[in-house]
């Protein structure tokens, strides 16, 4: 039952978005006797900044999710927030510190990353290519320079995008060799899809699956289609290949470990889910 002890998770986006959360967290939270609960809150965008403080004034609340078109500007309104979130210029995870402050992180790329490392790949030391460079593109290329690959390569067919990209990894993480300009998977440990190309059946691949070799890892960010026509084409070449909702799943229990929950498995996550992709 939900009472004033009950912790809150806001999941703050805008009013017409679609929230999946609560039916992913709250059936975990039921199951393992959590008394907490995430809940939707749809806010515009000239209101966020006040909401945003406003919400962490209750006295139960345990954190925030942070959906479009808020993660970009809630980097902008929080001075502590992780080198990763620095990176991919966004957040979407936001938690008040013992001393009060509001601090921020992104989990998009984690999700990437650890859905990787699972399937077996140790990065560290690796070549990985970033095929774009916008929100969730930067996101787990900044989660792969955490990760310790050692040659980084981004593309976007924005130049520019791909060149800040570069320059903010340079900046939170020197110990990576970073790159931009080429989308040529020739040579890579990794390479990830991490554009829209995939949504729609007669989309274009991001890059040239003939290049790629059969001991290279594929990476999906698409969530409309689990098997894309670039995981089917790298397949066929004897590729490993992670589909793009797993992502999705292998990011809650790194959103539940920062907000000091039990967290689980991606597995159990995926049992108990109210909804299937």
């Amino acid at each position: 039952m939900i009472n004033g002890n009950t912790e809150l998770i806001a999941h703050i986006g805008y009013p017409t978005h679609t929230f999946k959360s609560p039916m992913i967290y709250n059936p975990y939270f039921e199951e393992m006797g959590i008394n907490a609960v995430v809940i939707p809150m749809g806010c515009k965008p000239e209101n966020f900044g006040v909401f945003l403080n406003s919400v962490f004034h209750l006295t139960n609340i345990r954190g925030a999710l942070i959906t479009m078109p808020h993660k970009v500007t809630t980097a902008h309104f929080l001075k502590d927030i992780s080198p990763t979130a620095r990176v991919a210029g966004a957040c979407n995870a936001v938690r008040r510190t013992s001393d009060g402050l509001l601090q921020g992180d992104m989990f998009d790329g984690e999700g990437f990353v650890r859905g990787i490392q699972r399937k077996g790949l140790d990065l560290r030391g690796k070549r990985a290519l970033v095929v774009g460079s916008g929100g969730v593109g930067s996101a787990i290329a900044a989660s792969l320079a955490k990760a310790q690959v050692a040659q980084l390569h981004v593309f976007d067919m924005n130049e520019s995008a791909a060149q800040q990209l570069t320059q903010r990894i340079k900046q939170y993480f020197p110990k990576t060799d970073v790159a931009d300009g080429s989308n040529n998977p020739r040579h890579m440990d990794l390479v990830v899809n991490a554009t829209p190309l995939g949504m729609k059946e007669d989309d274009p691949l991001p890059f040239d699956v003939s290049l790629l070799h059969q001991d290279t890892f594929v990476g999906e960010v698409v969530l409309k289609n689990e098997t894309t026509a670039l995981l089917k084409a790298a397949a066929m070449r004897g590729c490993k290949v992670q589909v793009g909702a797993d992502m999705l799943f292998e990011q809650i229990p790194a959103y539940l470990e920062y907000f000091g929950f039990k967290t689980t498995t991606p597995e159990v996550l995926r049992e108990i889910a109210q909804l299937r992709y």
